[in-house]
């Protein structure tokens, strides 16, 4: 029998002249695995080429129309921005239902967080629901160009409006400073004890002299500001009005909702003090504590770091040895410790 050899067969010659052909099973055949990974899906490849397309669009924009490009630039900074907030406080709040906290039980920063995008969320709201419309996001362009300080969150300011906005801003609740230490010298006759007549008067009168009072002389007068003339239920209209500029309320409501509005807002500092009093000013950025200096009354844009740190370890001071019941003399040291701050350090 001859035996003859063609790729993997085998040829078989009999005695006879007869062919057999035999094919022989490969048991291991040589396997080419690609090292290439899968082809990408639909939804990454449109994602990449949305970003490139936006990218060119934002450029050209850069070079043919500057002014608008800032405008365009700071709206989508700013949503950004204002979606990541949306998160965080989603997260503080799942937190807060799964562990069952109350917010004066949060710390400082989540707290902050709560009440500064509660806030951001009631001025936002009618641009948001303006930019709902197909094409309406071009009238919000408009609307941030003619009137952002009204209409428009802090996300939607470029850092140079960011300052003059609060220059001017403060400038509102500065307007209202002698109205509120007028409306305590008016009051005092109410208060029963004559030594406390005598403090308050002497304090309030320095400070329309110029004069940055001591922490220690504001403590003092706490008593009185725990019942009338001076508790937040006994204050008059006028006083709420004044007021409400102070802490940046609108005036133009019913003496209810000021007076509970008040109460509401001066109570969510306090318990911002006391979580603050917890963490430790040294623990703030620079940013965090210019911005707490400034929601508690103080200018503190034209002023440093550490200049605002001095002062808010003063209002921690105060604010520390307050209880809620005392809360109206909270209310009017955003005045008392601020209205000459400044001018304290220049001298």
């Amino acid at each position: 029998m001859a035996l003859y050899r063609s790729g993997t067969c085998r040829l078989l010659i009999d005695g006879c002249g007869r062919r057999q052909s035999k094919c022989l099973v490969m048991l291991y055949q040589p396997c080419h695995l690609s090292t290439n990974q899968k082809p990408q899906g639909m939804l990454p490849l449109i994602t990449s080429k949305a970003k490139l397309l936006n990218a060119k669009y934002e450029h050209f924009l850069e070079r043919k129309f500057p002014n608008f490009y800032i405008l365009y630039s700071t709206f989508m900074k700013g949503l950004r921005m204002l979606l990541v907030d949306g998160k965080e406080v989603s997260r503080i709040r799942r937190k807060m239902r799964s562990q069952g906290i109350l917010y004066h039980q949060l710390p400082y920063r989540e707290m902050e967080k709560l009440r500064q995008f509660r806030r951001d969320i009631i001025k936002a709201t009618p641009v948001m629901l303006i930019s709902l419309p197909p094409f309406a996001n071009y009238l919000v362009f408009v609307l941030m160009y003619l009137f952002p300080r009204q209409l428009l969150i802090r996300h939607f300011w470029t850092p140079k409006q960011q300052r003059e906005f609060l220059e001017i801003y403060h400038n509102k609740r500065k307007d209202v400073y002698e109205d509120v230490l007028d409306s305590l010298l008016k009051s005092i006759s109410a208060l029963p004890e004559p030594k406390l007549q005598d403090r308050i008067h002497q304090l309030v009168t320095q400070v329309q002299q110029g004069v940055h009072p001591k922490v220690q002389n504001i403590q003092e007068i706490k008593s009185a500001f725990s019942a009338p003339p001076f508790c937040i239920e006994s204050l008059d209209g006028y006083q709420m009005k004044t007021l409400s500029r102070i802490m940046f309320l609108t005036p133009h409501l019913p003496a209810f909702f000021l007076q509970r509005r008040l109460r509401s807002h001066i109570f969510e500092i306090h318990h911002l003090d006391s979580a603050l009093l917890q963490l430790g000013v040294k623990e703030l950025t620079d940013e965090e504590v210019v911005r707490a200096c400034y929601i508690r009354g103080l200018n503190s844009a034209s002023l440093s770091a550490e200049e605002c740190r001095t002062w808010l370890h003063c209002w921690l001071q105060l604010s520390g040895k307050l209880k809620e019941s005392e809360s109206s003399l909270l209310l009017h040291s955003m005045v008392l410790l601020s209205a000459n701050y400044l001018q304290s350090l220049e001298k």
